[in-house]
């Protein structure tokens, strides 16, 4: 078996979002761990030579499964300034040290070099410009802040 003949991947900035979030609204204890959702107000978007917004009306549909872990699901709608619409479902992990991440859910701000925080977005679109999009695998990483969510996505070459 000839496995060196397999390009290595490589990773390529996508695009950075800014993404502007209400209070969390506790669901409460549920089978799994606690249940939260994250209203998504909007935000901003910028890749290579193109930009645009988060619209507002998605969800983080988040599940802290212990005091140091959390499993979370993003689903938002991005806009481009050229009016092409992408529908992104981003499922990612966030795991620390259980103060910090207490001091997280509480809205206080963390230094993010202490909290893991990884992505794998998925993207939809209709748009021709950024079809390709719909056919390849996405990593990123991310930060909380007390009043949005930064993060950098990635496209796996």
């Amino acid at each position: 078996m000839d496995t060196d003949a397999i390009p290595m991947p490589q990773l390529r900035f996508f695009a950075g979002l800014s993404v502007e979030v209400a209070e969390p609204q506790q669901v409460g204890a549920v089978p799994h761990g606690l249940r939260r959702v994250i209203p998504i107000l909007g935000g901003q978007v910028q890749g290579e030579g193109w930009r645009g917004r988060v619209l507002p009306g998605g969800a983080d549909f988040q599940l802290i499964v212990h005091a140091g872990y959390a499993e979370l699901d993003a689903r938002y709608v991005l806009e481009t300034d050229g009016g092409d619409l992408v529908f992104v479902q981003n499922q990612a992990v966030r795991s620390g040290p259980p103060e910090l991440m207490q001091r997280i859910a509480r809205g206080e701000p963390v230094d993010p070099g202490q909290i893991y925080f990884r992505c794998q977005p998925r993207f939809e679109t209709a748009s021709k410009a950024l079809g390709w999009i719909n056919e390849r695998l996405f990593v990123g990483a991310g930060a909380r802040h007390p009043d949005k969510v930064v993060m950098r996505f990635f496209v796996l070459d």
